[in-house]
């Protein structure tokens, strides 16, 4: 039996398309005079972005964690909202290297959220010298354990206009900023636009199979460049992967279609009686009474999926058709009663 995984949008393969242009790339030691396929798409995103500058990174979390290495230091207090990656997905680098400590805000504003008044009380007023510094905000758009939620452009705007005002720098986690201007109709740019800092990944519904962007001005890449040196992510002929993250980007417009298939997904789980947040984008979080037990249910049946709190979460993407979508709710049908959940509200149980 085939099969069908929704447990991520990381787990595409590469196309052939991809896979001839890797092979094809023109490459250069990027640690001695840069690669000019890594430069190239640095170039691209960053224009893309509306930034100075950007680098390349292995992955997202690194990333992240140079940004928060640039923007704090040691003990310097910095805000998110409950459940970013930040916070709970990376391992704790953000206290461990980048040696800030992390203050998770509730949402106050809807899954994913947190509201202007909320932030503006969050931050405070300057205290005595032995009373934390708080000098960075991070947002996530589209925010993964709230089910793919998006921050609009006025809502992004007020925060970081809020943040700055009293002195703090911006951080965006836009690793799938990329569905949230899909869903807004928006484009990348006036979603970060107002960010110190931007990550966006390449292989978390774009496809490529590895790879993310940290985007910002050029004395803050400069810096970035260092970072990643000291991280170990300064690899050498990156060109190999970035030719891949370049065809990646050409998939841009093809995300509505994974947006589609969540929509149906979440419509054909209804309609068996389960209660799944309406997708905005590519994530569909259905509560369970018992993930594990659901989870290895729909596992026996060839569907795969993670975890997310107490609600299973669904991640549909290029490599998954309308199709398999079908199939896939054809195989949950006869499984229903494991999945069935008491859960009422507006909000995922995470």
């Amino acid at each position: 039996m085939r099969t069908i995984d929704f447990r991520s949008d990381t787990v595409t393969r590469p196309t052939d398309e991809m896979r001839r242009a890797m092979a094809a790339a023109e490459v250069g030691d990027e640690v001695l005079e840069r690669d000019p396929t890594v430069d190239r798409l640095e170039r691209r995103v960053a224009e893309l972005a509306g930034f100075e500058a950007a680098i390349w990174t292995p992955s997202g979390s690194m990333a992240n964690l140079i940004a928060l290495m640039l923007h704090l230091q040691r003990g310097d207090r910095f805000l998110a909202p409950e459940k970013a990656h930040v916070l709970g997905s990376e391992l704790g680098t953000a206290a461990w290297l980048a040696q800030g400590m992390p203050e998770a805000l509730p949402w106050e504003g809807g899954p994913g959220k947190i509201t202007p008044h909320q932030l503006w009380r969050a931050i405070g007023a300057e205290g005595p010298y032995y009373t934390l510094r708080t000098t960075l905000l991070c947002l996530e758009n589209t925010h993964n354990f709230a089910g793919g939620t998006c921050l609009g452009i006025p809502e992004t705007r007020t925060l970081m206009d809020i943040a700055h005002d009293q002195g703090l720098k911006v951080h965006l986690d836009g690793a799938r900023l990329w569905h949230a201007a899909a869903f807004l109709g928006a484009s990348i740019q006036d979603l970060a636009l107002g960010a110190d800092t931007l990550s966006l990944c390449l292989s978390k519904g774009l496809g490529a199979p590895m790879g993310s962007i940290l985007c910002g001005s050029r004395p803050l890449i400069d810096g970035a460049r260092r970072l990643r040196k000291m991280l170990g992510g300064a690899v050498r002929q990156g060109g190999v992967v970035a030719a891949a993250g370049l065809v990646a980007l050409d998939y841009l417009p093809r995300i509505p279609e994974d947006h589609a298939k969540a929509r149906r997904l979440a419509e054909g789980l209804r309609l068996m009686g389960l209660r799944p947040q309406e997708p905005e984008t590519n994530i569909v979080l259905v509560p369970v009474t018992d993930a594990p037990l659901a989870m290895n249910a729909l596992e026996a049946k060839g569907v795969r999926v993670l975890p997310a709190g107490s609600a299973l979460r669904f991640i549909t993407h290029r490599d998954l058709s309308m199709e398999d979508v079908e199939d896939a709710l054809a195989r949950i049908q006869p499984q229903t009663q494991a999945l069935l959940t008491t859960w009422e509200g507006d909000r995922p149980m995470i």
